[in-house]
């Protein structure tokens, strides 16, 4: 068993299958590219069928691309069926799709409260009870939540609805790592703050960027391949003894 354990740990087998949601986005792409080395094929999970086609055909072969609401159950479970008898199984999990939200709780509707949730946590949640049954059969798996400094901080520039479905999510990644653990199966979540991304670039004003900036010990945005390079370690028989752990990716926002 321990014989078994360095093995897994010097590289991978070559034959992992990674599916990233939100592929078509700033960090889903930098994602991709960086799982490029750790999987043998990529599925790219995106709503947005223009930009994820596109993205794909700058990739390898390798690349699978499929378009689905992954805060519908529904066309979850049928396109991840798709994805099971076209690819095969998922070893590689990176919830990262997600939408924001600037609303405070008094300006926050009920729509945009159940449509910030049903992307940020519930697709999280569908996706991995997906996933889970062939990693536990398999014992082995890797899934990564995205989350944010935002559920530590209770939102900076942030509102009220993401902050929640953050805050959600790393609660779903210890709940999935306590019940996985001694399955060979790791879930850990990578808590960003201000990645380099229209999403937050494009909904923040000239006077808020600055504001931020200046609230940030490092004085930059975080890159989206810094983003990425912490997915790729998490993704790697490497990080088989870390589980349920939040890796801050804040510049110096906050000390732990």
């Amino acid at each position: 068993m321990a014989e078994r354990a360095r093995g897994e740990q010097l590289k991978m087998d070559g034959s992992k299958i990674a599916l990233i949601t939100g592929a078509a986005g700033t960090m889903g792409r930098a994602a991709a590219r960086a799982l490029l080395t750790e999987a043998s094929r990529l599925v790219l999970v995106d709503i947005d069928e223009k930009a994820l086609m596109d993205f794909a055909r700058e990739l390898p072969a390798q690349t699978y691309p499929i378009v689905f609401d992954i805060g519908d159950f529904e066309q979850v479970k049928s396109s991840m069926a798709r994805v099971q008898r076209e690819c095969g199984e998922v070893d590689i999990l990176v919830n990262n799709a997600g939408v924001l939200s600037k609303h405070r709780a008094l300006d926050t509707t009920p729509e945009e409260w159940h449509r910030v949730l049903r992307v940020n946590l519930d697709g999280a949640f569908y996706l991995s009870q997906m996933v889970l049954p062939a990693m536990k059969r398999k014992r082995w798996g890797r899934i990564i939540n995205v989350s944010s400094f935002a559920a530590k901080s209770g939102g900076i520039t942030a509102g009220t609805a993401y902050t929640v479905s953050k805050g959600g999510l790393v609660s779903l990644t210890f709940a999935l790592a306590a019940e996985t653990a001694a399955d060979g199966i790791t879930v850990n979540g990578i808590a960003p703050a201000y990645v380099k991304t229209p999403m937050v670039t494009a909904q923040l004003t000239a006077e808020e960027r600055q504001r931020v900036i200046e609230k940030i010990p490092v004085r930059r945005y975080c890159e989206p391949e810094e983003f990425a390079h912490v997915v790729s370690f998490l993704a790697s028989p490497l990080a088989g003894f870390i589980t349920g752990e939040i890796v801050d990716l804040n510049g110096g926002l906050q000390f732990d």
